[in-house]
């Protein structure tokens, strides 16, 4: 896979001011993107800019600027977002078919911590994880929620696996869990899966392992029950930085991982059965990549950054020109 840039949908600031998270709309439609200003932006397929609203604190007595958005998602129909807050918050925005619809709060989880990441892998199920080392449930339809499993480790990065069925959480300990809302035969153990390193606050679950990496500068890629099949050691190159975030592509095929002004590739290689390195997207005062979005199918990734810029880019195996013979 090859990633060739398109346009850039967010243009970056002079200083901080961090895209927290960004999501795309299972139907292909819609992309949401929320920066340190907690005001939500929604652009069409395409990449203009047709929508946007502010989210909520939990409690106005202490102001709109007292919390951060932390996960955000949208509902399987994707006719609504779910936004994970620091404080202690999961609000359920309707935001409707149409653009310019109104956006009305259908739902609100009170949590004992802050969020820190989500995912909707299902209908009525929201699955996110709090600062105090819980995973926990949201139901859209009970409107209420409840404890997964719980650690006593900050959750740094929250995923699922192509289905939608299973959940990887990463752990400021280094800990990777794995629990499955169904296994789907694969016979595969749920559970503390593995001790990586350091805190993998970028964690992809492709279809043949699962990806790790952190500020150690190593990229893992863990097998079905935690033993290592790979590993990328970037730790003595003086161009590399720390891992921020990580993503798979919709059929679990390759995986990008973002550090400082730098997006390094990977691709599945059934012939080999390992990762493959493509060769590494290099942008010049990029900055921290701070987000990772891949379009449901699986066309663009898109890209946020520390200074809140946001970058679209084109993903494409391979490309050829066909000529079709007049006779």
């Amino acid at each position: 896979m090859q990633l060739k840039h398109l346009r850039t949908l967010l243009s970056p600031q002079d200083g901080a001011a961090k895209v927290t998270c960004m999501a795309w709309s299972q139907n292909n439609a819609k992309f949401a993107v929320c920066t340190v200003d907690r005001v939500v932006l929604l652009y069409d397929e395409h990449g203009e800019r047709r929508d946007k609203f502010s989210t909520k604190p939990a409690d106005m007595k202490y102001g709109r600027k007292s919390y951060m958005v932390k996960g955000m998602a949208f509902s399987p129909d994707s006719t609504k977002i779910a936004i994970g807050q620091t404080d202690n918050i999961i609000y359920v925005y309707k935001i409707g078919e149409d653009w310019g619809d109104k956006k009305v709060i259908c739902n609100k989880f009170i949590q004992t911590s802050a969020v820190t990441c989500l995912q909707w892998p299902a209908e009525y199920i929201i699955v996110f994880g709090l600062a105090e080392g819980k995973v926990r449930l949201a139901n859209t339809k009970t409107n209420k929620s409840s404890t997964i499993y719980g650690t006593e480790s900050y959750v740094v990065s929250l995923t699922t696996n192509c289905s939608g069925k299973g959940i990887l959480s990463g752990h400021a300990d280094g800990t990777i869990v794995r629990y499955f809302f169904d296994d789907e035969g694969s016979g595969e153990s749920q559970g503390k899966l593995v001790n990586h390193p350091c805190p993998p606050y970028a964690l992809a679950w492709a279809t043949n392992s699962i990806v790790a990496a952190g500020c150690d500068r190593k990229i893992v890629a863990y097998g079905k029950e935690g033993h290592v099949l790979q590993t990328f050691d970037y730790s003595r190159d003086p161009q590399e930085r720390e891992f921020t975030t990580a993503v798979a592509s919709p059929g679990g095929q390759s995986v990008v991982l973002g550090s400082y002004d730098r997006l390094r590739v990977f691709n599945w290689s059934p012939q080999r059965s390992i990762w493959e390195e493509a060769k590494p997207k290099e942008i010049a005062n990029l900055y921290t990549i701070t987000a990772l979005a891949w379009k449901r199918d699986g066309s663009r990734l898109c890209v946020g950054t520390l200074c809140g810029g946001v970058e679209q880019f084109d993903c494409c195996l391979r490309r050829s020109i066909y000529t079709i013979n007049p006779s």
